[in-house]
């Protein structure tokens, strides 16, 4: 079964030779998102578990918001945090796949997070947020790009849960809770691209608008 932590290291933490790479390679600019992101990881590492998810959610829901389509030039492209940073932009699963690898580098254990996918139901579209368990049955916080805020997933009622995922489980939900499991998240091609990806170091731009 594959296990999420054997490329924490890689989807997160940079050398600063790496951060000098990308800096000749995509700019000035995406090389200073890349060094706020490891100061923010070098800064919340200590901290009370819970003042790590409003950080980093505050942290990454500053990057734009842009569809697969007019970014990637692609349907569905799920990115890694460094091509999420470097392009800055990105849509929803971009955002919780950030916001998931960096808590994770951060000590949060894995069974206490899942990649959620939900109906947004005001916009009418698919979503996806993270979510966070306190305890195995806690209700859920929600960490999500289109509210600022980490509320309990009971205080969402514009969002429809469908089914969750992390590292290795893949879950049917209700009401934001993990309601069945139905097998492992190699179910999800995208989830095994982008972490082969991440395994491979590899960094694919070319596609993607200017930073």
């Amino acid at each position: 079964m594959y296990s999420v932590l054997a490329d924490d290291s890689r989807a997160v933490k940079l050398s600063s030779a790496r951060i000098e790479e990308y800096r000749r390679l995509y700019g000035d600019q995406a090389a200073k998102r890349l060094d706020a992101w490891q100061r923010l990881i070098r800064e919340s590492a200590n901290l009370p578990e819970h003042e790590k998810l409003k950080r980093v959610n505050r942290f990454f829901n500053q990057v734009r918001f842009l569809d697969d389509i007019v970014h990637w030039k692609k349907k569905d492209y799920w990115a890694t945090p460094v091509e999420f940073l470097i392009s800055n932009g990105g849509d929803c699963e971009d955002f919780s796949i950030a916001k998931y690898y960096t808590l994770r580098a951060l000590g949060v254990a894995d069974e206490k997070m899942s990649l959620a996918y939900v109906k947004a139901l005001e916009l009418n579209q698919a979503h996806m947020v993270l979510t966070y368990y306190d305890t195995p049955q806690s209700m859920p916080l929600v960490l999500d790009n289109l509210i600022g805020d980490i509320r309990p997933a009971n205080e969402r009622p514009d969002l429809l849960h469908v089914y969750t995922f992390n590292g290795d489980s893949l879950w049917l939900s209700k009401r934001g809770r993990r309601a069945e499991l139905v097998g492992t998240s190699d179910r999800l091609a995208p989830w095994v691209k982008l972490r082969d990806r991440i395994q491979q170091n590899d960094v694919n731009l070319s596609q993607s608008q200017e930073p």
